[in-house]
């Protein structure tokens, strides 16, 4: 993979920082896109990816200071909502960010990554994409929606060097959501219903995703990589 920067959005906390720190861990130069404006490291630029202007502004920010090489699509947002009582605007909240911000990032990214002899893009999307979840209409529509974003941009833009992966992480611990996973209760639950009997770690996501991105496997386009400890195919 060509050398250059990777942006991270989302970056500032939870997988999204624990990437950042990956990848920079593994050598490469990083810039995190996020509310705060925050980085844990190289630096970070604030945006709110639900706005578009501000999207492409952010990417051509970043393209300034030099070659872009690859993204990470990691900023996202869950709430679980009664389908009954799920407004429209709610509704379009989660898509917008989950899943429309996703393909204009990867829109704005994808002429530097081009221009820069090709690269990698990876979405954070989530098993939920395939499960059918009691009051989680929009969350699984929308990250159901990156795994269709993630393969029509693989086939679309391979000629031009750029392979698009979606990592879909299952119930991942971290600062975000420790406290209820931390819960007797939901504890016994996830004994009960992952294979490997715990919550994985932000971490894990992480060197998943710095794997992928050390090991540059040519031929590895379009997929879903789900890493959630066997739940969702646990009978």
């Amino acid at each position: 993979m060509s050398e250059g920067q990777i942006v991270v959005t989302g970056g500032s906390r939870g997988i999204g920082a624990a990437i950042a720190v990956e990848l920079d861990r593994r050598g490469r130069r990083i810039a995190c896109l996020s509310r705060s404006g925050e980085a844990p490291v190289g630096y970070g630029l604030a945006c709110d990816m639900t706005d578009e202007a501000k999207v492409a502004e952010a990417i051509a920010a970043i393209a300034a200071k030099g070659p872009i090489a690859g993204l990470v699509n990691n900023a996202g947002h869950h709430v679980a909502t009664p389908s009954e009582s799920l407004t429209a605007e709610e509704f379009e909240r989660s898509v917008r960010l989950n899943a429309t911000a996703v393909v204009v990032a990867c829109r704005e990214a994808y002429p530097h990554i081009r221009a820069n002899g090709g690269g990698l893009i990876i979405n954070i999307g989530s098993f939920f994409d395939k499960l059918g979840v009691a009051q989680n209409v929009a969350y699984c529509a929308s990250k159901a929606a990156v795994g269709a974003i993630t393969r029509c941009l693989a086939v679309e833009w391979a000629d031009a060097g750029i392979r698009v992966l979606d990592v879909a992480p299952g119930y991942i611990d971290t600062d975000l959501n420790h406290e209820f996973l931390a819960r007797d209760n939901v504890r016994r639950w996830l004994e009960r219903r992952v294979p490997v009997k715990r919550p994985g770690s932000a971490e894990e996501v992480a060197r998943l995703v710095g794997t992928l991105y050390s090991e540059d496997i040519g031929f590895l386009t379009g997929e879903t990589i789900y890493m959630d400890g066997g739940q969702g195919m646990n009978h």
